[in-house]
Formats: C-alpha cells, structure tokens, sequence
C-alpha cells in the first residue's frame, strides 16, 4: 500500500515535470519562431563553396579556433548590394570561439592586391566586380583567411541603425570640426534625414547623420587610414550602445534595421550566437596593411610594403601565430607588387 501511495506520488510529480517542461518547450518554441521571424527580414544570399572562396585545408586547420566575418559598407544609397557598388568600408570581425573577444580588423580600401581576373587594383574594387563572393575571395587569397560569412549596409542602413539607438557618444576634435559639417550636409542630401552642424571640439551623443559623417571624413592627418579608424569606432559605439538595450528596444531596432541588411548567414546561426552575447567584447582594432607606401600610376594605391610581411604579422598580432609563414599564393603576389613598384622593405 505505501509503496503504491509512493509510485502514486511520483507519478503525480513526473506528470508536473512534464507539463512544465511541455510549456517551457511552448515558450521557447513561441519565442524562437517570433526571433526567427525578424530574422527571416534579412536580406540572404548563398555563398559558393569555401574552396570557391579561396579557403585552403591549411588556413581553415590554422584558424579553426576563430570565426572571420568580413563587413562591407557599400556607397550604395539604397538596398541595392550588387555588382557596381564599391565597398568604402572593408572590416574583418575576427571572434575567437573559446573567448568571445572580438577584434576588429579594418582593411584599407585604396590597397593595392590581387583581385581574380581583374589582376593587381584595390581592394575596395573587388565588391564592384563580383559583389561580396570576389570580395571575400580577395581578402581570403590575399591575407591567408578564412573568411565564408559576411555582412553589407550602406549609409542609410548606419544612419537609420544609429539614430535606432538613440544616438551614440563620439569624441570630435577640431581637425575633425573643419570637415565634418560639409558632410553632415551631404548625409542629410542622401538620406533624406535632417541633422544639425557641430561648432566645437568635445564629446557628443551624435545622431545617425553626424556619425556617418564623421566615419566618412577622410582630409585630416592620416587620411584614408585615419577614416578607416573612424569607422571602426562608430561600429563599436553602437555595439556598446545595443548591448544596454531592453528586449522592446532591441526588438524595435529588429524591426528597423533587419530588412537593410544583406548577408548570408542564417536567423539559425544568428539565433546560436544569442546565448554567447554576454562574452563578446571588442578588445582591439587593427588597421592593415601596417606597413604601405602611396604610389600614383594610373591612379593613386596604397601598396603594402611587403604583402608578405604585412600578412605575416597580421597572423601574429590577430592570432597568435608567432611562427607564421605566408601560403605560396600571398608570396607570389607579393613579389608581383614588388614587380609592379618597385617597393621593398
């Protein structure tokens, strides 16, 4: 009898696990299809294969432990992310898996590389030739990565993203003064969003019109290179600034911003990188090439001095790798711009 009571009993318990864990199951089920649904607002394309993209078995073995997804930012006005569509904007977000720690790493866009049957030119004409495969392509032959994820906005999306957010903190300086308000005027022309000029040097909550106005000046000290910093300092303000934000206000951002984005990863995959959020920080940002020399032929480049040297210590400030030795396609590219401008270490 009380060993009946005690089966009684437990079934009774078993029945009350099962009912929550069926409406635990029904919550989640519920929540993943509505976060799946914003999801699905992206604007997907399919990658070829990673040999297609220029993988070797040798890169991927030497970066398994980090995930590489390149960013382009295209001077496309609208959502139109072809072929003709220069990448002003070419930034690798290098995660390692175990750590969670980002680095970002902005390529210069006058670089001169090889690009797949378009030979030596810069890097940021590489997405006006074949759209985001021949760019990925580009970086992965030309840097020994293993890059097979990306993600393309253009100045609206950012615009509209920032101001999504509330606005973010930028600190101007009064180099940055003199130029910035003319390009202020011409983000407002182009996105049709109304802003207001900053007067002096400090630190501001900007709107989404000044801070791709600030990313986009280029004629201080530094020039391109300085730009490209910019940039990345307006991508880690509004990464700091999301993660602040309630569950409403991301869902509102969702809603906004999701339909302007076009990538080909997954809602599953970005789905899998929700649980993980918490440990991802943005610990440092490199510029590449370190090393370059401008030379002017049919056009102004930016030539890396050597490509060779400039990949080799990528690999071991990004990761790790303190032995490095460059693929033989890096080494032969790099000796046909030494051939090309005479430019050596």
């Amino acid at each position: 009898m009380a060993e009946e009571k005690k089966t009684k009993k437990l079934s009774i318990f078993l029945r009350i696990v099962i009912a929550l864990l069926i409406i635990l199951v029904l919550i989640v089920g519920v929540a993943f299809f509505y976060v799946k649904g914003k999801l699905d607002k992206i604007q997907r394309v399919e990658l070829p294969s990673d040999e297609d993209l220029g993988i070797t078995e040798t890169t991927a073995q030497n970066l398994t432990g980090y995930r590489n997804i390149a960013i382009f930012g295209v001077d496309s006005r609208s959502d139109d992310y072809g072929v003709g569509n220069r990448s002003d904007c070419i930034i690798i977000a290098s995660i390692n898996n175990d750590t969670g720690a980002i680095k970002l790493i902005s390529v210069y866009r006058d670089t001169y590389v090889n690009i797949e049957g378009h030979g030596l030119d810069k890097i940021t004409h590489a997405y006006s030739f074949g759209e985001a495969p021949l760019a990925i392509k580009t970086l992965n032959t030309n840097l020994d990565l293993n890059i097979n994820e990306f993600v393309t906005v253009n100045f609206d999306s950012v615009a509209e993203a920032v101001d999504q957010l509330g606005g973010v903190q930028l600190t101007i300086t009064s180099d940055e003064i003199k130029y910035i308000n003319e390009y202020i005027d011409a983000t407002s022309r182009i996105t049709g969003k109304t802003s207001s000029h900053i007067t002096q040097p400090g630190t501001y909550t900007v709107d989404g019109v000044q801070a791709v106005s600030y990313s986009r000046i280029r004629y201080t000290d530094g020039g391109d290179y300085k730009r490209t910093e910019r940039m990345r300092t307006v991508i880690e303000a509004m990464f700091s600034k999301l993660k602040t934000k309630s569950i409403t206000e991301i869902n509102s951002f969702a809603d906004k911003i999701l339909p302007h984005v076009y990538t080909n990863i997954s809602a599953t995959d970005i789905l899998a990188m929700v649980p993980s959020m918490s440990k991802y920080k943005v610990t440092e940002s490199i510029g590449w090439p370190y090393d370059t020399k401008g030379k002017t032929m049919d056009r102004w480049y930016g030539i890396p001095v050597t490509l060779e040297s400039n990949v080799t210590q990528l690999h071991k400030e990004a990761f790790g790798e303190e032995d490095y030795t460059p693929s033989d396609t890096v080494k032969s590219i790099s000796a046909n711009i030494v051939k090309k401008t005479g430019y050596t270490k």
